[in-house]
């Protein structure tokens, strides 16, 4: 197998679009720094969970979560392995409604 012939000039050239990429990238960061604004360059965050005062289930046979009134099951349909995902006191998780 030959060499190639430009090998220097396309080293210098990666090398070249590396400091670029990198000087941006510290353009962006100081930018940032004077704004305040920290982190990366993203929207608001979502909230997650269900609403409040309603109790989060998930099935992995339907692959999806849904939400019920508290101490409520989903609908009882086969496969019924419907798991409580919401954080509940032991006294309201221990009997949910069937």
């Amino acid at each position: 197998m030959s060499p190639r012939r430009n090998y220097g000039f396309e080293k210098r050239r990666r090398e070249d679009e590396r400091k670029a990429k990198q000087q941006e990238k510290l353009a962006r960061k100081a930018e940032r720094a004077e704004s305040g604004a920290i982190g990366p360059e993203m929207g608001e965050p979502q909230d997650t969970g269900a609403p409040q005062g309603l109790w989060e289930w998930f099935s992995p046979s339907r692959s999806r979560t849904t939400t019920t009134p508290p101490k409520q099951r989903p609908p009882g349909d086969a496969p019924d392995d419907w798991v409580l995902l919401t954080d509940v006191a032991d006294e309201d998780a221990e009997r949910p409604n069937e």
